[in-house]
């Protein structure tokens, strides 16, 4: 159901939105409708667990001792 709205705004904003409405085929209802429609729609949140499994998998051995590997790279990123 469509009801109306008032609107207080500059007269020469009006007119530039009047000007870009026409040249985008619309009217000034439809923009801001649209722009409604674009402020209040909740963003959908990723579940964390679709990001993991999208994940590459680790390009190591799985026999490679972890706790070694870390202190390897950690003595080579700070000359230890």
């Amino acid at each position: 159901m469509k009801t109306k709205l008032n609107l207080t705004i500059e007269e020469s904003l009006l007119a530039d939105a009047k000007m870009y409405a026409q040249k985008q085929h619309r009217s000034v209802s439809q923009l801001v409708e649209d722009y409604f429609k674009s402020i209040t729609k909740a963003p959908r949140r990723k579940n964390i667990i679709e990001l993991v499994e999208r994940l590459d998998p680790p390009a190591f051995d799985a026999q490679t001792d972890l706790k070694e590997l870390y202190y390897q790279e950690h003595a080579k990123k700070y000359d230890i």
